[in-house]
């Protein structure tokens, strides 16, 4: 259940060729991930949610207060909403230094601070970076302090749009944990757009998943992820997200154990300590099924499963099958061969082969 603390938005935008139609309810807190391919509408709503796009026609409260409600005449611009925006470029002023950035953030705020501005500065490790001029960042160290000029207006919702999509991957690889922590250290709630699974995956509680201007799908990142009746599950992207404990390590082999509800994997030693909770995700090509626990096998992740809904593929030679491992819900696509060879059907006991695991933090 969401409560009236969140976001609770109507919204329709339409021109030529593309209409956006959404009615939505959000958390108040968590980082909230708007998915989808390119044109489905997820910068057009997030334009809405901020008040820039003034072209639609709705509703829009944000918890308990009303931003827009055009059957009564209200809309409440951009500047008069307490949010922060962060674009795919960081947009920094050219001729301001990085603190002088900061500072004209900083002097838009109206009352307390959120968030102090040398916590932003620690948040997103600039401290170094306070005297440069933009030009002579990194795209990632620029983006790094766009999201702290964000932060430094002490907004209530916090608006990010694809803002690893102008990187390259060895800057996202920075920028990620940073991203992080602002979700485990700040209550701010977070919108936040991508395309990309495994940056949903890594940063996600909430997933709305949005097609060709419509909502497709919202809910909690294990269980949206888990679905097959979604265009996400038809491509080679399928796969869910578990959350697991650090449970043990293994120095004699180099190997860390994951425990969660249903069982544990084993992955390259991992520097966490016991006790530590990560997240990984688990693709659906990378799981196979079997009759019986394997013998004399490379795998070394086995588990236990039950077969809980089998369903078309992107491609007629394929299925994806739905699991159960004790709680933990995986996806396994094999092909339809193998079905009908294995005799998979509802309900039935089966081992999964885990073949590899991506470690998402």
């Amino acid at each position: 259940m969401i409560s009236d603390q969140g976001i609770q938005a109507r919204f329709q935008v339409g021109w030529p060729g593309f209409t956006l139609d959404v009615e939505l309810r959000l958390p108040g807190r968590g980082v909230t991930a708007l998915f989808g391919h390119s044109g489905s509408g997820k910068t057009t709503l997030l334009r809405c949610l901020a008040g820039l796009e003034r072209r639609n026609v709705g509703s829009l409260k944000f918890k308990g207060e009303v931003w827009q409600d055009d059957a009564r005449g209200i809309y409440r611009p951009t500047h008069r909403r307490p949010l922060g925006y962060v674009f795919q470029e960081a947009s920094l002023f050219p001729h301001l230094s990085v603190r002088r950035n900061l500072d004209y953030g900083r002097k838009r705020v109206n009352g307390g601070h959120k968030v102090s501005l040398d916590h932003a500065v620690e948040l997103l490790g600039i401290g170094h970076l306070l005297d440069r001029m933009p030009e002579r960042l990194s795209g990632g160290e620029r983006q790094r302090v766009a999201i702290a000029r964000a932060l430094a207006t002490s907004p209530e919702l916090l608006l990010m749009d694809e803002p690893l999509a102008a990187l390259d991957l060895k800057r996202k690889s920075e920028i990620l944990p940073y991203l992080e922590r602002l979700h485990d250290e700040l209550e701010i709630p977070v919108c936040y757009v991508s395309h990309v699974p495994d940056e949903v995956a890594r940063l996600a509680d909430y997933v709305v998943l949005l097609s060709e201007g419509r909502v497709v799908a919202a809910g909690g990142l294990r269980e949206t992820m888990a679905r097959l009746d979604l265009p996400t599950a038809f491509t080679e992207d399928a796969g869910v997200v578990i959350e697991a404990v650090v449970a043990d390590h293994d120095e004699t082999y180099r190997l860390t154990r994951l425990d969660f509800p249903g069982g544990g994997v084993v992955v390259a030693r991992r520097p966490e300590s016991l006790g530590h909770r990560l997240r990984f995700r688990v693709h659906a090509r990378d799981v196979s099924l079997a009759l019986a626990r394997a013998k004399g096998t490379s795998i070394v992740n086995l588990l236990p499963v039950t077969v809980v809904e089998v369903a078309d593929a992107d491609t007629p030679a394929h299925v994806l099958v739905r699991l159960d491992a004790g709680g933990t819900p995986l996806i396994a696509r094999i092909t339809r061969y193998s079905l009908d060879h294995l005799g998979v059907t509802l309900g039935k006991s089966m081992w999964a082969q885990i073949k590899a695991v991506a470690l998402l933090g």
